[in-house]
């Protein structure tokens, strides 16, 4: 398989959406969605477990070729649903780019333990469910690796300009 040397934020977004599955944006496409300035090479989502999610998301996956990020060549891999139900969290690389499925995210759970802390948001040119700004900190902070310790501090940033606008406008 031939890996793009970029991943293809908008294409794995839209075939997501397209194929109406259930999953909410986190990461650091989540911070670029909330308007932050930022580069990354993956999109991460945390995706509902239920049956028919899962075969919705595995039907929309399948046709560009997802395989474990990391994998020695030509380990068997399957991605079906009894893959994704026998398993929690991939992390993915497919003609598309990279792609990290969660089924559970430190810090913040399940989808649907994930739900009331999301919104809708429109970045590149899709409309799609990602954490808010707080939640997205949150995450940030308990998944406590040294490479976010940057983007946290930025997105608290992002949060005082928002408060500072939001008291300015009363």
């Amino acid at each position: 398989m031939k890996v793009p040397a970029e991943t293809d934020f908008a294409a794995v977004l839209r075939l997501l959406v397209a194929a109406e599955v259930e999953f909410i944006v986190i990461g650091a496409v989540s911070a670029i969605a909330q308007g932050l300035v930022h580069t990354t090479e993956d999109v991460d989502v945390v995706y509902s477990r239920s049956a028919e999610n899962i075969h919705r998301l595995t039907q929309a996956m399948a046709p560009f070729t997802p395989y474990l990020r990391g994998a020695p060549p030509g380990l068997p891999f399957t991605f079906d649903a009894r893959t994704v139900r026998n398993g929690l969290n991939f992390t993915l690389t497919t003609i598309l780019g990279s792609v990290d499925l969660l089924g559970e995210v430190s810090g913040g759970g399940t989808y649907e333990q994930l739900l009331p802390f999301t919104e809708t948001r429109r970045a590149f040119g899709v409309e799609f469910r990602t954490v808010s700004l707080d939640k997205l900190i949150h995450l940030k902070r308990a998944a406590g690796r040294p490479k976010d310790f940057d983007l946290v501090a930025r997105l608290e940033v992002l949060r005082q300009e928002r408060i500072a606008a939001e008291n300015a406008a009363e």
